[in-house]
């Protein structure tokens, strides 16, 4: 269905309508997306998850070969009733905002014969080669299970403990390795900040020979408690969660080498020092683990004698301002070359062995390695993201083609790309770098078409999107001017200017119908452009963010004279939440109207890793924290702000707006709060999630007069 169009203060067509039912219904065209795709080493076999269409929120299991797919396992058991999560395994989706149900994640074996499951707490398995999946007992409900590399076992937890059991009553029954010593301690999972700041969702590694595991201990007993709940119903208990915020105690995490026939050594090192566990693995080589300091000024890679426990320092990596933690380094390829990231000539490269990945090419992702060559993402221009291969020699070649943002998974010489382009989502399973195949995605077609513009502005040549009614022509004789709207992120992690059809680019050509132009601009502190460029935020958050998208605004309306500069509205989520909120209340002579989504307000709140990487330790900085709060502000706001927030948010607490709400309040500013009932971080689903964008859009045209027809 194509896009329909509406002048500036005219109300959009029936086909405009749809959209926002339609993102919501798509789980953010989300669903219906080939995902978490795992080759076996032969590369003649391809796992992975999809739903089972656009609007179908059942995830299932799926296997690629030879052309065709075929359905390994739905998320039914042999009853054929679905079951309730347990809450570990709600807390595992929460983290990595899982937006499926049925089945969502599996493991393998090395060889990708067996896979398994957990489905509503219960622990399932399936033979690839053929077979209806199967129930394995287990002795309570089931978190993250593993099959051993041979496939005859699987390691799992329940209740903090890590079990391992076998197939058909093999193994001699379940077998405990590690249970908990009190009630706030576990085995084999991880903790809040490793999962929510440092991307380690797993806590447990089995070592190849099947024999040992290595696996995390997690002791929150010093961590301070948060109680999440949901207002709109009292009758339910409040939920109590570890969360470590700023300048407060962290977990504790330790490592042990877990032996099956019961023996148990603890990795050693300098626990005191190196607090944080960034990566760990066990690979032919041995085991291997990442710790960083709680300043995250240095980083160690550490290889662990499996007989002792004890480590070596392989490398050790110093910043300044902090050590960007890169998703999948370090690791080792088959011959044990360390594959790491290294800072030189302004970029973030890739050194494997003595090959390095040269200057200008940004480093955003290790995909693994596949012998001795390293699958890797990266950014030559920041508004694509490819995948390369680099070694074992020093050449290093580009394996996806075309614009946008592109991942892959290898193994076997087989590459399966995962590219989402202007057009859409493919998967693409190539061999010999010539396509054999293709993964379906069945995800819906959004009824808007994004057609931004991509300007680079000014002389920190700041890279834009601009996004226009469809059709509009400034110079016809009926052409008003268009009021502006900003709708960036403009934050860590996180890059929202690429050619590529994303969800968000929808969201902004949608609001673009509605008779705005809408500008997204990456700043300063956005991934892409370089750690120089990355770390101008050190120390204060707002100010040069705030900075770049003044910059950009100025200059598009000077490029483009039929923006209008005396209507101008800015909104954002989570970080660019606190960027549309410190906009209005910094620069009421530039903004005009904020939309505040679940907004980080008081920067102590957030959690210890995440924040103290960009601001420091609040006791020894606190300057950092005041010049990036909200609160402080609160008295400046002369402009209608809008704020938004689940009241259920356990990435960001529903407290951080309800306290700028106060402070508002007290200096006696008018303001709106909407607070969405049980919604998490991301807003929510269904009707709520639906309705939203509908919300915000009648708040904003009636902020900045633009009428309704």
């Amino acid at each position: 269905m194509s896009s329909t169009t509406a002048t500036p203060d005219e109300v959009p067509l029936p086909g405009q309508s749809l959209f926002p039912g339609q993102l919501a219904r798509t789980r953010r065209f989300s669903l219906g997306v080939p995902r978490h795709p795992a080759v076996s080493p032969d590369g003649a076999r391809v796992l992975f998850v999809r739903t089972g269409g656009g609007d179908d929120h059942v995830g299932r299991l799926w296997l690629w070969e030879d052309g065709e797919e075929r359905l390994l396992a739905s998320p039914h058991g042999a009853d054929g009733r679905t079951r309730p999560v347990p809450p570990e395994e709600r807390a595992r989706r929460e983290r990595t905002r899982e937006r499926s149900t049925g089945v969502v994640a599996y493991a393998a074996d090395r060889e990708l014969r067996r896979a398994v499951y957990a489905l509503g707490g219960a622990l399932w398995a399936v033979d690839t080669g053929g077979g209806a999946p199967f129930p394995v007992p287990a002795a309570g409900p089931v978190v993250d299970p593993r099959p051993s590399p041979d496939g005859e076992l699987v390691a799992y937890v329940t209740g903090g403990a890590l079990h391992v059991t076998g197939f058909g009553g093999g193994f001699g029954g379940d077998r405990c390795l590690a249970a908990p010593e009190g009630p706030r301690v576990a085995y084999g999972l991880t903790d809040h900040v490793s999962a929510e700041s440092m991307g380690r969702l797993r806590g447990h590694w089995w070592a190849p020979d099947g024999e040992a595991l290595l696996a995390a201990r997690v002791d929150t007993s010093a961590v301070r408690r948060r109680w999440v709940c949901d207002p709109a119903r009292p009758e339910l208990p409040p939920r109590p969660m570890a969360y470590p915020a700023a300048g407060t105690p962290n977990a504790d995490v330790s490592l042990h080498l877990l032996c099956l026939d019961g023996g148990r050594t603890e990795v050693v090192w300098d626990r005191a020092a190196f607090e944080y566990v960034v990566t760990a693995d066990w690979d032919a080589h041995g085991p291997l683990v990442t710790v960083q300091s709680r300043d995250q000024r240095v980083l160690r890679v550490l290889a662990v004698d499996p007989a002792t426990g004890d480590t070596r320092v392989l490398h050790e990596q110093r910043d300044r301002h902090w050590v960007e933690l890169v998703p999948g380094a370090p690791c080792r390829t088959a011959s044990g070359l360390l594959v790491r990231t290294e800072e030189s000539a302004g970029t973030r490269r890739l050194r494997v062995g003595d090959a390095l990945t040269p200057a200008g090419l940004q480093v955003t992702e290790v995909l693994g390695a596949d012998g001795d060559e390293v699958l890797f993402t990266g950014c030559g221009d920041p508004a694509e993201e490819h995948v390369w291969a680099v070694g074992p020699g020093p050449d290093c070649r580009r394996v996806s083609d075309g614009p946008g943002v592109h991942s892959a998974a290898a193994a076997g010489g087989t590459v399966v790309l995962d590219s989402l382009t202007p057009d859409g989502h493919t998967v693409t399973v190539l061999r010999g770098g010539t396509a054999a195949g293709r993964i379906v995605s069945l995800a819906e077609e959004p009824v808007v078409t994004p057609c931004p513009l991509f300007p680079v502005h000014g002389t920190r040549r700041l890279r834009s999107a601009l996004f226009l009614p469809s059709g509009y022509d400034p110079g016809a004789p009926d052409a008003r001017p268009l009021p502006v709207l900003l709708s960036p992120y403009a934050g860590p992690g996180m890059r929202l200017v690429v050619r590529a059809r994303t969800w968000r680019a929808c969201v902004a050509q949608w609001f673009a119908e509605q008779g705005f132009a809408v500008l997204v601009t990456d700043g300063r502190g956005t991934p892409g452009r370089g750690p120089a460029w990355e770390k101008e935020i050190r120390g204060d958050q707002l100010t040069p963010a705030l900075e770049d998208q003044i910059d950009a605004l100025h200059a598009a309306v000077a490029e483009h004279p039929y923006l209008d500069a005396g209507r101008v509205a800015i909104r954002g989520w989570s970080f660019g939440g606190t960027l549309a909120a410190a906009a209005v209340l910094r620069h009421p002579e530039v903004f005009h109207a904020a939309v505040a989504g679940a907004a980080p307000a008081d920067q102590r709140m957030y959690d210890t890793h995440w924040k103290e990487r960009y601001l420091g330790h609040p006791d020894r900085e606190p300057e950092n924290y005041e010049r990036s709060s909200l609160l402080r502000d609160a008295p400046r706001l002369r402009r209608p702000l809008l704020l938004v927030h689940g009241t259920s948010d356990d990435n960001v607490a529903f407290a951080h707006t309800l306290r700028l709400s106060a402070a508002l309040l007290a200096a006696g500013r008018e303001h709106t709060v909407l607070p969405l009932s049980g919604a998490g971080h991301t807003g929510g689903d269904g009707t709520v999630a639906e309705r939203l964008l509908g919300f915000e859009l009648g708040f904003l045209r009636n902020a900045l007069g633009t009428g309704t027809g």
